[in-house]
């Protein structure tokens, strides 16, 4: 059986003024070191900006194996070819998302602090779910804070993967890998890293793997 593994789930900043500015520093940092994904979270932009930035990140992400999520709306990742779409509490439920981007693409669902939203989702066909926040967080409001527990007991109990998403930095890394996590969700620890994203990415999977040694056999 393959070890089990922790990896990085990479969330562009909330805002992308310079396309391709970004797309140059997100090549570079996609280079470094291993990402399952790439979520475009653009809140409240019109369709065609996020459209562009589906258009202009995708094919880079693409040509590295790294799967392209989009935030909120899975109209728009079902016909913009995303390769999924995660949706929170307040956004299409489930089985709405489920039925617009169809059985092939992935679709997670954020859970909070909640082991029975997460387990609710799990029933309803989410490929996975997303705990937290776990530390605070200036990227988003966080109604919730999450605590290591949730995703031990995860690990032991639920097949599908969790990811821990909320002001996730390169020091909080391991215990969180070490904790269960499937999935580190991270968008300022990774683009405002003092030593550049693309450090940042190679920090994140050293601490991640080093977590995942420390969890118990």
């Amino acid at each position: 059986m393959a070890p089990p593994l922790c990896r990085l789930y990479l969330i562009t900043p909330p805002r992308l003024d310079d396309l391709a500015a970004f797309g140059h520093v997100l090549a570079h940092a996609l280079d470094a070191g291993d990402v399952a994904a790439l979520q475009i979270r653009l809140k409240d932009a019109p369709d065609a900006v996020i459209a562009a930035a589906v258009d202009a990140l995708m094919p880079i992400a693409a040509g590295r194996g790294v799967a392209v999520i989009l935030n909120d709306r899975p109209d728009l990742a079902a016909s913009l070819g995303c390769d999924g779409v995660h949706v929170g509490q307040d956004d299409a439920p489930l089985a709405e998302a489920r039925r617009i981007v169809g059985p092939d693409r992935m679709v997670g669902v954020t859970c909070h602090d909640s082991l029975h939203l997460g387990m609710e989702a799990a029933e309803g066909g989410a490929d996975y779910v997303a705990f937290g926040a776990f530390f605070p967080t200036t990227t988003k409001d966080a109604p919730t804070r999450a605590e290591l527990e949730l995703l031990t007991g995860w690990q032991q109990d639920m097949l599908i993967p969790c990811v821990a998403i909320g002001g996730i930095t390169v020091p909080t890394a391991r215990e969180l890998a070490a904790a269960g996590a499937d999935f580190l969700a991270v968008s300022a620890g990774v683009w405002t890293y003092g030593e550049g994203p693309a450090a940042a990415v190679a920090a994140f999977n050293a601490e991640m793997a080093a977590g995942v040694g420390e969890r118990p056999r």
